[in-house]
């Protein structure tokens, strides 16, 4: 397995050269890696109603979320060591196969059950290839191709919040919740296939890294603890888990900082404090994302949209992270102003949103505003996320590049999970409910934007850290 060379031309740098003849295929592969993976992610929650419905499971509804994030956090935890023990080829083979046979499961699922099964599959499988595509970049592409390249497969995200909602709404619409399942199955083939014959063949050379297991269970665990917690609506249980996923993710980084196998490079942790502000501040940024989580529930009873307006509302903060980092992708020459800019952007976001946000009105100028809030929200984490990743490779020393690669979807499905389960317990605490009415939903969702900015006021701290 060799790395790509280096040649840091502005041509080189441009869209034209990742989408050409050399290079295209490659691209098209990484980045539909990470999009069958967040593709299932909002595709799944879609048809989730329509599932209960058809099979039960009601009391379980909520774990078909958990089970799947738990999963993918240890799933992109093993990337490193897959990588390094079977290849870019292999690997990405082997986690493409593995979520296609738990979306198999979840097509055939006779019971609730039987779906958590092919859900813990799935999991694995998609952070597995989500965090493969990311720490391929390096193997397979010129530096000089990098933000260009993590700009393209970030942007799958927002692809995804408008492919999945779309799929599985069609297929739930009609009655039929398996299909939206099923019509994963050829692309998932396609790509394990077709797509991982474009990608290198060997594997590195030296020894095999192993699995930090227990990094890995403490980890773990701590994202299973604080998202079980977060389903229940007492105040002592979400107060327990909060502070249990603490203690866990304290042990997490003392283990991390003195073992021998990780999940973060040993720079991290060194007297060089740049890399560990960078995750600081990605961790910050996709935190303050989750508020999206109930934008749709907003949109509904406050902004009075139908179901997929509502669900597409949401979507435009993806739509902000997408076009923010394809069009700041190429300012290489000014990522640390970038970096620095970002979390202000996404900060001004979100403190519109909390004066715009809890409106009750369904005029197109309210909607309008709720929208620009998310864009900007959106906008700002996209436009320095492409730099950010750069910089993990660029920080991380060379025994630690394909850790760095895995490193960075760690993090990120991480903080997607603290941050979901920490925006279920600030609705829980405030008093959301099923019966809630419209003067409570209206406080629900203010406390939700104050408190949830605290994070990108946050990020604009770390970032003057992180871009030095």
């Amino acid at each position: 397995m060799t790395v790509a060379s280096e040649e840091p031309t502005a041509s080189a740098a441009g869209w034209r050269a990742l989408f050409g003849r050399e290079y295209g295929p490659v691209a098209v592969t990484l980045a539909a890696g990470v999009a069958l993976h967040a593709v299932n992610v909002y595709l799944a929650a879609t048809v989730m109603p329509s599932v209960v419905d058809d099979i039960g499971g009601a009391g379980l509804y909520a774990w078909a979320t958990t089970i799947f994030m738990f999963a993918s956090v240890l799933g992109s935890a093993a990337a490193a060591a897959l990588l390094g023990a079977r290849g870019p080829r292999s690997s990405y083979r082997f986690a493409a196969l593995l979520l296609a046979v738990g979306t198999t499961v979840c097509a055939l699922a006779p019971t609730m059950l039987v779906l958590l099964v092919g859900r813990l599959v799935q999991g694995i499988g998609g952070g597995l290839l989500f965090a493969l595509s990311y720490a391929m970049v390096r193997i397979t592409l010129r530096e000089a191709l990098w933000p260009r390249a993590m700009a393209l497969v970030s942007a799958m995200w927002g692809v995804a919040t408008l492919v999945g909602p779309a799929l599985g709404g069609i297929c739930a619409q009609f009655g039929a919740w398996r299909g939206a399942f099923w019509g994963l199955l050829p692309f998932l083939l396609f790509f394990g296939f077709w797509g991982a014959m474009r990608l290198p063949k060997g594997k590195a050379e030296g020894a095999t890294p192993r699995i930090p297991w227990a990094s890995v269970s403490l980890l773990g665990l701590a994202v299973l603890v604080i998202s079980a917690a977060s389903i229940s609506s007492r105040l002592a249980v979400n107060a327990a888990g909060l502070l249990l996923a603490a203690l866990l993710l304290a042990g997490w980084l003392r283990r991390e900082r003195s073992a021998t196998l990780r999940l973060v490079p040993a720079t991290a942790f060194g007297p060089d404090a740049r890399l560990r502000f960078v995750y600081l501040t990605m961790a910050l940024l996709v935190l303050a994302s989750t508020v999206e989580v109930y934008v749709p529930y907003f949109g509904q009873r406050l902004q009075g949209l139908g179901p997929l307006a509502a669900g597409y509302l949401g979507a435009v903060l993806a739509a902000g992270w997408t076009l923010g980092s394809i069009a700041c992708s190429g300012m290489s020459h000014r990522s640390r102003t970038v970096i620095g800019v970002g979390p202000v952007v996404s900060l001004a976001g979100l403190v519109g949103l909390f004066f715009v946000g809890p409106a009750h009105s369904g005029t197109v100028a309210a909607i309008a505003a709720v929208s620009a809030g998310l864009l900007a929200l959106g906008w700002g984490i996209g436009m320095a996320w492409p730099h950010l990743l750069t910089r993990v490779l660029q920080l991380a020393p060379d025994a630690d590049q394909d850790l760095a690669g895995s490193s960075v979807t760690t993090v990120q499905l991480t903080a997607t999970a603290f941050g979901s389960a920490l925006a279920g317990t600030v609705a829980n605490v405030v008093g959301f409910s099923d019966r809630v009415g419209t003067g409570d939903l209206q406080t629900t969702a203010r406390w939700m934007f104050a408190l949830f900015a605290l994070a990108p006021l946050a990020a604009v701290m770390t970032a003057r850290y992180a871009r030095r």
